[in-house]
């Protein structure tokens, strides 16, 4: 799964780079290109390219599932393209990565919005018949990220992406908990890079109003991305925090989006190595406060889930990794353990 981007693109009106790059013979030889486009500002995007290419077709990906990912790949191989390219959001691009994986070709990654590190990573998040899952594929061989476009994109969707980047820490300490406790084996190249782009986006003084963060913010995401590649699978962007995230996507479906529940969840996370750990207080309060800072949700409350609710994700939550080790499993709390947990966790940081 060891692969890096060839191209990475971030700045306003980088999309005019898109046809030049699909031009240039590295990626297309023959020109011969489609195109996945979602709901959005897909489309619009897609002209850029029908300027510059002559051999390209534009095809509509109807939702972030695996049948719709599964139907776009049966047209990829139909129509012997030598590259795809998938405009849009995170669900658009998860699904495109798939279906290009299913297709053996390369895929290139236009990204409408900063939501979560799945636009440049090699896993793809899809909606099924049971709920969602996590399916390895091959990370995308292109990217590009048009601030302009991000800038249009709902102001939700954009610093969402900041508490996925920022979960990366969790990530990275369950890691080398479970190392420590189970022998797990660590990529420190994937480590790093993880914890690179968690560091230098908590660090980042300004907001989302600027394009100097915003640029931080994507190079984080494409950074998480490879991290991920690095290591062959999720680990160093997910952990606890996303077993949480994940437990809420099955038990309350709709409730909050990805990078908003990863945020909440590295914290709720740090929370539990604070008080029976006596670890990570300090990073702790700088989770806290970058989530705070960016407006992102911090409690349970914030997305509108009560404490039980919460809890009764938390108990839920390594069952959606089975064999992943984190602090949820290192700690393996009882139901009424967890609740109180959560309690205290509302109680010192509701306000």
């Amino acid at each position: 799964m060891l692969n890096a981007p060839l191209s990475i693109d971030v700045r306003r009106g980088a999309v005019a780079s898109l046809g030049e790059l699909l031009a240039d013979g590295r990626i297309a030889t023959e020109g011969r290109v489609a195109i996945a486009v979602g709901p959005g500002q897909g489309e619009k995007i897609a002209e850029h390219v029908r300027t510059s290419l002559d051999a390209c077709e534009v095809f509509q990906v109807e939702g972030g599932t695996v049948d719709a990912a599964v139907a776009l790949g049966g047209r990829l191989r139909a129509g012997q393209y030598e590259a795809v390219v998938g405009i849009g959001g995170g669900r658009t691009i998860d699904a495109t990565k798939y279906a290009a994986t299913l297709s053996g070709i390369p895929m290139v990654s236009v990204a409408t919005n900063l939501s979560h590190d799945g636009i440049c990573s090699p896993v793809a998040s899809l909606e099924h018949d049971k709920g969602k899952g996590s399916f390895g594929v091959v990370m995308p061989l292109a990217m590009i990220v048009d601030l302009d476009y991000v800038r249009a994109a709902p102001d939700r969707l954009v610093r969402a992406g900041i508490g996925d980047v920022v979960s990366n820490f969790s990530a990275v300490d369950d890691w080398l908990l479970a190392a420590d406790a189970v022998g797990e084996r660590v990529d420190r190249m994937a480590l790093t890079v993880a914890r690179t782009a968690a560091e230098a986006l908590l660090h980042q003084p300004k907001s989302v109003e600027s394009d100097e963060f915003l640029t931080v913010l994507a190079e984080g995401l494409v950074l998480s991305g490879m991290a991920m590649s690095f290591a062959g699978d999720s680990r160093p962007a997910s952990g606890g925090d996303h077993e949480i995230m994940h437990a809420i996507d099955r038990l309350f479906p709709g409730t909050a989006n990805h990078g908003e529940l990863a945020g909440l969840g590295a914290a709720f996370c740090y929370h539990l190595r604070a008080t029976r750990l006596g670890t990570g207080k300090e990073r702790l309060a700088e989770v806290l406060g970058c989530l705070e800072q960016h407006g992102l949700p911090r409690v349970p409350g914030d997305v509108g889930l009560t404490a039980e609710q919460f809890a009764d994700a938390v108990s839920f939550a390594p069952e959606t990794r089975p064999g992943r080790y984190t602090i949820l499993e290192h700690l393996d709390l009882d139901a009424a353990a967890v609740r109180a947990a959560v309690d205290d966790y509302v109680r010192a940081y509701g306000g």
